[in-house]
């Protein structure tokens, strides 16, 4: 099951504005992906080079198996959703200068 029905009044108790708390969750999700690509770039790089040839490039059952890992890990949305609602997303909003200068 994959599709979760939220309360959209838990989302907006922390920040008192549901758009603002749609950006947080917008911005970490964002921080996540970036993260997730650059560890699968990381462990992908191994198994580079620059003689591969078509026959070995499908055989190679290590890097078939890292791929089918991170296709199962969960969307990056749905992880900064989640660490929002459990309050581990630090975030801040700048303090605005309405004073004239």
């Amino acid at each position: 099951m994959t599709t979760v029905t939220r309360d959209l009044r838990e989302f907006d108790k922390d920040t008192g504005n549901i758009y603002k708390s749609v950006v947080i969750i917008s911005k970490r999700a964002n921080q996540i992906g970036q993260e997730v690509k650059e560890e699968l770039n990381s462990k992908l790089e191994e198994f580079a080079s620059s003689t591969d040839n078509l026959e070995e490039v499908f055989e190679n059952r290590e890097q078939i198996e890292i791929a089918k890992h991170y296709e199962q890990l969960p969307k990056p949305s749905l992880i900064a959703i989640s660490q929002f609602l459990s309050d581990e997303v630090y975030y801040r909003v700048p303090a605005t200068d309405t004073e004239d200068k």
